[in-house]
């Protein structure tokens, strides 16, 4: 079964993962062909990201993080970078990217739906920044929820790990609409039939133009480091702790 299914229909890329029974976790295959999916666009008009399943993505896949502590730091870091270089991609695709999410977006996968141009979430999604809590930081995805929600929300949820709802996700702007799970598709499709009387050039430019304007520090440069500090905190005593603590079901050294 394929972890990641494109389908194309009327101009639209619908980009779903399909990980279910690991809720919809990435490793670096999944992180590599996601990438893909959003980096050659010229074919369509806008691009749809979803998920099957309970969950819209659990962020990365704790196999694949605790593989990748034990590999050598060069390894770690490029890693690293190729998460960095996914949330890029999906920030930066010139089509517009709408983010459908149906169930508990957790870690990367917050970081997922702060990329995307448009968001909505059924009243029942849950969020949650759930890094410290494996010992680890979110850092590749920082330049992007920071953006998506502020620093002082993005500040309280990364370091409490605290999980919050559709409406807090809403309220702090991380999603655009909250409805009831029925109605996803309907708001989905509303937004698709707004973009398709728009110019896809132009619209390509005004994200362009909003990003330069909004976000003019969000450059190579950051999100390298930010690559550095969660390669780094990976292959941590703690790190490599709370993934194996939560892989064996149990509390992490720390823990109390």
């Amino acid at each position: 079964m394929s972890t990641l299914l494109i389908e194309t229909r009327d101009g639209v890329r619908f980009v779903t993962l399909n990980r279910p029974d690991r809720h919809n976790a990435f490793d670096d295959v999944l992180i590599t062909e996601l990438t893909a999916a959003f980096s050659d666009v010229d074919d369509v008009r806008a691009v749809v990201l979803q998920s099957t399943g309970k969950s819209f993505s659990a962020g990365g896949d704790l196999a694949w993080m605790k593989r990748m502590a034990g590999n050598s730091p060069a390894e770690n870091l490029a890693d690293a970078k190729a998460l960095s270089g996914l949330m890029e991609a999906i920030d930066s695709c010139p089509r517009p990217v709408i983010g459908v999410v149906q169930g508990a977006a957790y870690g990367g996968g917050v970081g997922l739906v702060a990329c995307c141009d448009l968001a909505v979430a059924a009243e029942g999604a849950t969020f949650c920044l759930s890094e410290v809590k494996l010992g680890l930081i979110p850092a590749a995805i920082s330049p992007f929820v920071v953006r998506a929600m502020g620093g002082r929300l993005a500040r309280r949820y990364s370091i409490t790990a605290e999980v919050f709802g559709a409406a807090t996700a809403l309220a702090s702007g991380l999603v655009h609409e909250m409805v009831a799970p029925d109605r996803l598709d309907e708001v989905r499709d509303g937004w698709l039939n707004r973009l398709a009387a728009n110019s896809p050039k132009a619209m390509a430019a005004a994200k362009r133009l909003i990003r330069r304007v909004a976000d003019d520090s969000l450059d190579g440069t950051l999100r390298d480091w930010t690559a550095v500090q969660i390669a780094d905190i990976r292959a941590s005593d703690e790190g490599q702790e709370g993934v194996s603590a939560f892989l064996e079901k149990r509390k992490p050294g720390w823990a109390r």
